[in-house]
């Protein structure tokens, strides 16, 4: 958890346009579940801006704040509020040339007179009466932070702290500063008196340069840069998923597993009876709070244990991309992945475990138009689920629900479980592993687009993630391209407002159905075999493919995926008009003499929401929930253009100026130790075996390959 990450000239320049309190308070009620207090607000707007322009004046600008940060990885393990540190400065050290940190205390006492007892622990403050001495508040922190569990464990570095007390003198809190104060790395105390010494030490304490990376390091470890999905499977040849999991993520797995072992008979002990009893486990979380990695996790410590396992979708993108891109040439790997609709006939035996993510694609019946209506299922998809294994697991999103007859809700999964005598476990994740690991992100995403109760805001930039508005479709391409091109992962995504064209002719050309002025560009390839001449991909690997990058993808080859920069095309579908969102069905005309159709009246062509069938409170929902998918597919930058000139100013003034240092995480201005091209697909032929990792690895390790 951390509530802001910037520069401190960053900082500044985001307090100069008042956008730093509002951004923090509603950080801080995301996390914490209640509203920051007054006091707290005005310590953010004295506090932070006196430590900020300390360290301009030092020279030392380029320092990161980490403000209000976790003192651990998984403080959500603890029974009492967690401990959160006022700001965690973060650099490269000017000698040692490694990873420099100070853990700071803020505070804005101007008085402190000693408790009358024999301790130094206590002080007393005028207005707020007896408070711990800040030192000892910072040896917790230190302890913590430095700890097997604290971020900085396993790196190099150098670590202090100090309290800083602007609006005192010396004389004012002397017992802050007296012989008989605390000592240590962390127990230096600031007062306005000593200003010169803590610009002299901040000097010592920082480089001029290399701050970024450090700050990259240190996310990384906290676990908001985690690999990419697809990357970190490749690189642990589909067997784990590479990630730490964390916090909620974390207890997630294990209630899983130990569920596991006590209601799955054990192969090597098959003489044991296990419980008989039937478990659903319905584990909900928004976009990026890390479901697919706790799902693939879940699925290579259970193979690993002997269990017979599968891993089911309703994305066909998703499921093509983690076959072909990571199972390229494993068919055994290939098949432990299959689709929603492969269960109207239950395995037999029946399964040990189903684990079906992706689960608001689940549909009312499993029905296929190639197959023949007799082999249609006859009883509710999710039912066949539960009738295929002993204990199912359902990650779901309500919020991605994109078309609709997909059923995938909470209440659906309770019914068939109750249907089913099942034992349900209801279980969430809340923490942002996606999108830069910004919380502020994903909430101002929901606010535009009206997903939930909350108010379109301005956007703030938190040194998470990046958001910008490109004039032109021809501005988004070369920016997409341009960070492509330099190592990043990149697509370009619309929402369904063109026609979309099989491949044509034997050469298989993609039609450029999308057409916005003079710029026209193909959607990615409707086929499952590569196009024009071998060079497009089929649609299901588009997402991960080297030459996917000059075709549009939508929210169906786009669902469950991400990559570095997301080039995001609104069309006349959703068009702002004064207060309130319009939501618009699209209808086509002939080109007679192209062969193709076209728009006739602009608006939405999915096929699946623009029929008649589909009222317009459930049109707009879908839709939203559309661009909802889309716009959380970044995990670095998100650029918007908006076809509609009304909506594309809006969204401007919504996003406001990005140009600020720093800010901006092109692949040039990225620091060496965030630069992580995406790993090539594996060749064929690899053999794994199931069953090599060793029993004694807790679940949800990483493990280093």
């Amino acid at each position: 958890m951390l509530l802001l990450k910037l520069a401190a000239r960053d900082l500044l320049t985001l307090n100069a346009r008042r956008r730093m309190v509002p951004h923090l308070a509603a950080r801080w009620k995301h996390f914490l579940r209640t509203d920051a207090s007054l006091s707290e607000r005005s310590a953010w707007a004295e506090s932070l801006v006196h430590l900020a322009e300390d360290l301009v004046a030092a020279g030392r600008g380029n320092v990161e704040m980490v403000v209000e940060c976790a003192a651990t990885l998984d403080e959500t393990d603890r029974a009492t509020d967690p401990r959160l540190i006022d700001v965690v400065l973060v650099g490269r050290h000017p000698e040692e040339h490694g990873l420099s940190v100070q853990l700071v205390e803020l505070k804005r006492w101007s008085t402190v007179t000693r408790v009358e007892r024999a301790t130094a622990e206590l002080v007393q403050v005028p207005g707020m009466g007896e408070k711990k001495h800040p030192a000892l508040q910072l040896r917790e922190y230190y302890e913590a932070f430095t700890s097997f569990r604290g971020p900085l464990h396993g790196l190099e570095f150098e670590c202090g702290g100090f309290a800083y007390l602007h609006n005192a003198t010396d004389l004012s809190v002397l017992p802050l500063v007296g012989v008989d104060a605390p000592t240590g790395a962390y127990a230096r105390v600031y007062t306005s008196d000593r200003r010169a010494q803590l610009l002299s030490d901040l000097r010592s304490s920082f480089a001029v340069d290399g701050a970024d990376s450090a700050a990259e390091t240190l996310l990384r470890n906290m676990g908001l840069r985690n690999t990419p999905l697809l990357d970190a499977m490749i690189r642990s040849n589909g067997e784990d998923t590479v990630f730490t999991l964390r916090g909620r993520q974390k207890l997630v797995a294990d209630q899983i597993l130990a569920t596991a072992a006590k209601v799955l008979p054990d192969p090597e002990r098959p003489a044991l009876v296990p419980d008989k009893r039937r478990v659903v486990f319905l584990v909900t979380g928004g976009a990026g709070t890390g479901k697919s990695a706790v799902g693939l996790q879940l699925k290579a410590d259970l193979e690993a244990d002997g269990r017979t396992v599968k891993y089911a979708s309703g994305s066909k993108a998703f499921n093509g991309a983690l076959q072909e891109h990571v199972g390229y040439g494993d068919r055994e790997f290939k098949e432990s992945f299959t689709y929603f609709s492969n269960f109207v006939t239950p395995p037999d035996p029946p399964l040990d475990v189903l684990i079906c993510d992706e689960a608001h694609r689940l549909r009312d019946r499993s029905t296929n138009r190639f197959w023949k209506p007799e082999r249609w299922g006859t009883k509710p998809q999710v039912d066949e689920l539960l009738d295929a294994s002993r204990l199912t697991v359902f990650f779901l999103d309500e919020a991605q629900s994109v078309r609709p007859q997909e059923v995938g809700t909470v209440a659906v999964v309770e019914e068939a479980a109750e249907r089913h005598d099942a034992q349900l476990v209801r279980l969430g994740l809340r923490e942002q592993f996606r999108c830069g690991g910004s919380d502020g992100y994903i909430r101002w995403v929901r606010g535009l687009l009206g997903v939930s109760d909350g108010k379109p805001e301005q956007w703030t930039p938190d040194g998470l993630m990046h958001v910008e508005v490109a004039d032109s479709p021809e501005e988004l391409e070369r920016i997409i391209r341009s960070e492509a091109q330099a190592g990043a992962s990149a697509r370009m995504v619309a929402g369904y407002c063109w026609p979309w064209t099989k491949p044509r002719g034997k050469d298989k050309r993609l039609e450029p159905d999308v057409r916005i002025g003079d710029w026209h560009r193909p959607w990615n390839a409707d086929s499952e075999s590569f196009c024009e001449n071998k060079t497009v991909p089929p649609s299901k690997i588009w997402s991960v493919h080297e030459n996917g990058l000059g075709q549009i993808g939508c929210v169906y080859t786009a669902q469950g995926l991400e990559w570095d920069w997301c080039g995001v095309i609104m069309g006349e579908d959703m068009v702002r008009r004064g207060d309130s969102w319009v939501f618009r069905r699209g209808k086509e005309r002939a080109d007679k003499e192209a062969g193709v159709k076209r728009v006739g009246v602009a608006g939405s062509f999915d096929p699946k929401v623009r029929p008649k069938s589909v009222d317009d409170d459930e049109f707009a929902r879908l839709v939203r929930h559309a661009y909802h998918v889309l716009l959380t597919r970044a995990s670095r930058a998100t650029v918007l253009y908006s076809t509609d000139e009304e909506t594309r100013a809006y969204l401007k003034k919504l996003v406001g100026d990005v140009e600020v240092h720093g800010l901006r995480p092109t692949w040039e201005n990225l620091p060496e130790q965030a630069r992580q091209p995406h790993l090539p697909r594996p060749g064929r032929g690899r053999r794994r075996s199931r069953n090599r990792r060793k029993k004694d690895t807790g679940p949800g390790t990483m493990r280093l390959f």
